[in-house]
Order: C-alpha cells, then sequence, then structure tokens
C-alpha cells in the first residue's frame, strides 16, 4: 500500500517533499511516505510554490487554479491537493 498519496472522491490528495533549483522539474523517487518532486525554481519570494504548482497542474492535466498547498506552504514537505486529475504521474492509481 502506497502512502504518498490518497483519493477523496475526485480529489487527490498528494504528499511530496519538493526539491528546488533541481536541473530539471521530474516526479522522483518515493521516500517514506513522500514523493520527491524536482523542481528548477529557486526557493525565494514563493517562486518554487508557484513553479511546483504549475508543473504539477500540468502533469495531472488540470487548471492551476485545481492544484493548491494545503500544508507545508514554507517548507519542503507539501500536502497538495488536486482536483479532478485528468492524467496521473506514474506510480499513482486512480481510486477504485
Amino acid at each position: 500500500m502506497t502512502t504518498f498519496y490518497r483519493w477523496e472522491d475526485e480529489v487527490l490528495h498528494l504528499f511530496v517533499r519538493v526539491q528546488p533549483k533541481a536541473s530539471r522539474d521530474e516526479f522522483a523517487e518515493v521516500q517514506e511516505d513522500r514523493i520527491r518532486i524536482r523542481i528548477t525554481a529557486p526557493p525565494v519570494d514563493g517562486k518554487a510554490n508557484a513553479h511546483l504548482l504549475k508543473f504539477v497542474a500540468k502533469a495531472c492535466g488540470v487548471a492551476k487554479a485545481n492544484v493548491q498547498i494545503k500544508n507545508g506552504e514554507t517548507g519542503r514537505n507539501k500536502h497538495l491537493c488536486i482536483e479532478s486529475p485528468v492524467c496521473l504521474p506514474a506510480g499513482i492509481e486512480k481510486a477504485g
């Protein structure tokens, strides 16, 4: 059983650890109960959070407005909520 995400109706809750200033944007390995997401933006003035939301929205095929940081705004560990994702990143299954 994977613990880095869960479903609540049509909302995907994703528990991530963000690695800013990476060489490229990508979903990486799962560590403990979080999936690492590497992003190129620096952690300055909210740039990393904005970039993260844009990247996750694109990966899930939804508008940026459908992705929210529910928890962890200022830390590396974040809890994201994605409303009605169209596509799913590797390793994530649709709730049956």
